[in-house]
């Protein structure tokens, strides 16, 4: 329960092979943790489990050493054998209610959504957090719903308390726009992992969130 309630979303880096550049999804991750990354998310589509299983456990040891939250994209299985810190589902994936009773009540459970009315069932199905997108059109997931824009982040921000992550063609050049719809952080893919220098990219992004927090703060007062 600790761990749910003290999770820093502001840079979330999901992993991708596909644009990784032929490196590793350790060596991606070991990178975006020093520029930065607050939380780490497995997504692996095309491997075996077998493969997952062997990825994610490395995974799992280098972000117990940094001390970073380990989230497993779609495979429970998955999550549960590497002993993660979380598994977050889509709306084609395991109904939400369901993975909470397997997971318990101490596992982080993440909710990707489109709509309003999808994060409000994601609240009552016991989410921890919602993944709120896709913003922008994004080539990470050619599958993705339709783009919701700023306006869609920011509707479902004014109408749900859970941590929010907002993603989907997140970048450099837009995470402050983003930020200032009120979501609790970004998440990335690309705009990390192809990054020539994944450090440095991060740490660019994090500073942006940072930024854009301390504006709001600054508002608020």
């Amino acid at each position: 329960m600790a761990l749910r309630q003290a999770v820093d979303w502001s840079l979330y880096v999901v992993t991708d092979a596909g644009f990784s550049r032929g490196r590793s999804h350790v060596a991606v991750i070991e990178a975006a943790i020093a520029g930065g990354a607050t939380v780490v998310q497995y997504r692996e589509k095309q491997a075996p489990t077998r493969q997952m299983v062997a990825e994610a456990q490395v995974l799992r040891e280098l972000t117990r050493r940094t001390g970073v939250p380990l989230i497993v994209n779609d495979r429970l299985d998955v999550a549960l054998a590497v002993d993660a810190d979380g598994v977050h589902l889509g709306q084609d994936d395991m109904p939400a209610a369901l993975a909470r009773r397997l997971i318990g009540p101490d596992k982080i459970l993440g909710i990707s959504v489109n709509t309003l009315a999808e994060a409000v069932q994601a609240v009552q199905d016991g989410a921890d957090y919602l993944g709120v997108g896709p913003i922008f059109a994004t080539p990470t997931k050619p599958d993705a719903a339709p783009p919701i824009g700023v306006d869609g982040l920011r509707l479902i921000r004014q109408h749900v308390s859970l941590p929010i992550v907002a993603i989907g063609g997140i970048n450099a050049t837009n995470a402050s726009e983003v930020m200032a719809a009120g979501p609790d952080g970004i998440a990335v893919v690309s705009a990390v992992v192809a990054a020539e220098d994944i450090a440095v990219a991060a740490q660019e992004l994090r500073a942006m969130v940072n930024a854009s927090r301390q504006r709001r703060e600054a508002a608020s007062d």
